[in-house]
């Protein structure tokens, strides 16, 4: 826990005049305590602060050898951030002939051999700068009769359409901010400066239409989220500046959850803001479970909040092996031997967690290698826990005990990736998701109602499903738009997953 100094305003000046009254005497206790201030102020401003949690860098190497090896060696190169040509799906692609030869002619060099297709074309990248929005005015001629006064005017070009937005403009303008957090008052600033003026009002009326319009698929996302096998959430605060609450709810708290549902290969995202936690959003949505289909793992953090308080309910229960795991990284510091032992111990766990996944074992296969290997680090472990306090090595109060007793007090749901095929190590996929929510709080900073909270969540929830699937959630909101008869009747089949299929046949 950081230690408040007392503020104490000096000058350089002043702290000359301190230098020069030390070289004549010793310095009064006024005086020492502005320097000790001082120093202390331009050491923590000088110390580079800490962004990761890694081992290595919460705690200092074991000797100071290993320090100089490392030190010796040459630095890695941070690397040129470029993206392959493959990472670009989203580009048109032109294929470029070659202007003399085609596959099967002469070389034109030794005029012995032929010339033939090599499989990966040589690849350049152009990228070019537009608008988000494009708005195109149509000047339609009219013509007037000096006799009669009659009025003819040229009739609309058929590609035009009959809606003035497009439903590329309303995917853009959800991707723009429910997507990346762009407010709307920021849109209306760019797109004005950018010869399209489109003000935010209307961009809000463009996005609560359209989620009426997919209020179906918001459903299906969380029946199918409902089956799954293994569901992750948490939630974060979130503002409502015009929240009417259920009577006799005393809580003045506003969230927004996060919920991510592992259904067969696929991952469905939901998000959820007003007053209920993450527990009470999670039970509502697992009302909706198959009654045939065996309780599903739960993933959060040891908050009570976060489970499920519903009859008929039941979840097999995982706790967060990388919170448990900050307990310690938060103290690390005060107590780096006692500390490395759990990190390098946990360390090894997520180390053959990451070779489970590079070897593509199945759930069974999975769980049967972390038996045999990850076990006995983790009975270690736990036993080293225990005789921490047992052997008064450790005082329960410090902050290194309550570490510890955090470990010990939720030990079986933190290992239960040991005893659960398919039970995961811990809830990042939740904290991820909620990024979103928190951007949007941080450029936006509250909803007004929860009418703006509950299209929130609509979009964020299709946004972020399709960036979890690999899917493009600008095409996807389009096609959605495009369809909405078709999206009504079988939300079913246009899932991020399969909407490409309906959606080549509708156009068929």
């Amino acid at each position: 826990m950081k230690t408040s100094r007392r503020r104490l305003d000096v000058d350089v000046q002043e702290l000359d005049r301190v230098i020069d009254a030390a070289e004549n005497g010793p310095l009064s206790k006024a005086d020492c305590q502005k320097l000790k201030t001082t120093l202390h102020a331009l050491v923590e401003r000088l110390a580079q602060k800490r962004n990761t949690e890694k081992t290595n860098s919460v705690l200092e190497p074991k000797n100071s050898s290993s320090t100089e090896a490392e030190s010796a060696e040459p630095a890695a190169s941070a690397g040129h951030g470029r993206n392959a040509a493959s990472a670009f799906t989203g580009a048109e692609k032109v294929s470029v002939q070659h202007a003399h030869l085609k596959p099967g002619d002469p070389c034109p060099e030794c005029r012995e051999g032929r010339v033939y297709r090599q499989k990966e074309p040589k690849t350049l990248i152009r990228i070019v700068g537009q608008a988000p929005l494009k708005a195109t005015v149509f000047g339609m001629e009219r013509l007037r009769c000096n006799g009669c006064c009659q009025m003819f005017t040229a009739a609309e070009p058929p590609a035009v359409g009959t809606d003035k937005y497009d439903t590329t403009a309303v995917a853009m303008i959800a991707l723009l901010k429910y997507g990346t957090g762009v407010p709307f008052n920021r849109m209306e600033r760019l797109e004005t400066q950018l010869g399209i003026p489109l003000p935010a009002a209307t961009q809000w009326e463009l996005m609560e239409a359209a989620a009426k319009q997919l209020k179906r698929i918001w459903g299906e996302f969380i029946r199918q989220a409902a089956q799954g096998s293994v569901v992750h959430n948490d939630d974060t605060g979130m503002r409502i500046l015009k929240l009417v609450r259920n009577t006799g709810d005393g809580r003045t708290g506003t969230f927004t959850s996060g919920i991510v549902s592992i259904w067969r290969e696929w991952r469905i995202a939901l998000y959820f803001t007003g007053w209920k936690h993450a527990g009470e959003n999670l039970a509502d949505v697992l009302k909706q479970r198959a009654a045939e289909r065996d309780a599903p793992i739960q993933m959060c953090d040891a908050l009570s909040r976060n489970t499920p308080k519903l009859p008929g309910v039941e979840v097999l229960l995982a706790n967060c092996l990388a919170h448990g795991r900050r307990q310690v990284v938060d103290v690390a510091a005060n107590f780096p031997e006692e500390c490395r032992y759990v990190l390098e111990s946990l360390g090894a766990v997520y180390r053959f967690d990451a070779e489970a996944k590079e070897r593509g074992l199945a759930p069974e296969e999975r769980l049967t290698f972390h038996q045999s290997n990850s076990a006995p680090v983790m009975d270690d472990l736990h036993q080293w826990l225990k005789n921490q306090f047992a052997e008064h090595k450790t005082e329960p109060n410090s902050g290194l005990g309550k570490a510890i007793s955090y470990l010990l007090r939720h030990w079986p749901e933190l290992t239960l990736f040991l005893r659960q095929a398919g039970a995961p190590l811990d809830n990042n996929i939740a904290e991820r998701m909620l990024k979103k929510a928190i951007l949007h709080r941080k450029n936006a900073l509250f909803y007004k109602t929860m009418n703006g909270a509950r299209v929130g969540d609509l979009f964020m929830s299709l946004i972020h499903t399709c960036e979890l699937n690999q899917v493009n959630p600008f095409d996807y909101l389009t096609e959605l738009l495009r369809h909405p008869v078709e999206v009504t009747i079988h939300p079913a089949e246009w899932m991020p997953w399969n909407y490409r299929r309906d959606a080549t046949a509708v156009a068929a």
